[in-house]
């Protein structure tokens, strides 16, 4: 059965990927992206990340999908308008696609140790917030404050935009 779920929100969660790159809406985009967050909880909460499961739904689905809204809200973004497509998109874009996807399972497929062993859903302990805080605030301390004072920038930056455009 968790096999079933597993494969199950592993779609769920590649169609909403795709369908954030597909819609022309930002408001669409945004939602579509809460339903990959979502289903990326599930599929951490079947592998016994509980923690990580947790915080996903929390930051991500809840604190930063709305901070996205209301800066979309904010900088009052329309409906994407169609463009005219180059010729070289139209005519390179899918051989081009399919020759780095194929690269990509290449060098995957020749760097990835082989599978010896089945997946055990619910096996894996290391999902605690004890072993994440300690991680986080050790071997990982140079990325956190990086990826934090990135997303102070980030905001900054929509306060300039949004005051911008109040002006």
């Amino acid at each position: 059965m968790d096999t079933v779920l597993f494969i199950v929100f592993a779609v769920i969660a590649v169609v909403c990927a795709f369908n954030v790159v597909l819609q022309k809406h930002p408001i669409a985009s945004a939602l579509s992206l809460i339903g990959v967050m979502g289903s990326l909880a599930v599929l951490y909460l079947l592998l016994g990340a509980e923690f990580i499961a947790m915080t996903q739904i929390i930051v991500y689905s809840g604190a930063v999908m709305v901070l996205f809204v209301l800066v979309i809200m904010l900088l009052n973004a329309g409906a994407e308008k169609p463009s005219g497509k180059s010729w070289f998109a139209q005519i390179a874009g899918l051989p081009l696609l399919l020759g780095f996807v194929g690269l990509m399972g290449f060098l995957i497929r020749g760097s990835v140790v082989p599978w010896t062993g089945a997946v055990r859903f619910g096996s894996w302990a290391g999902g605690t917030a004890q072993n994440i805080g300690r991680l986080l605030f050790t071997q990982y301390l140079l990325p956190f404050e990086v990826v934090s004072i990135l997303i102070l920038i980030a905001i900054l930056g929509a306060v300039v935009l949004g005051q911008r455009e109040l002006d």
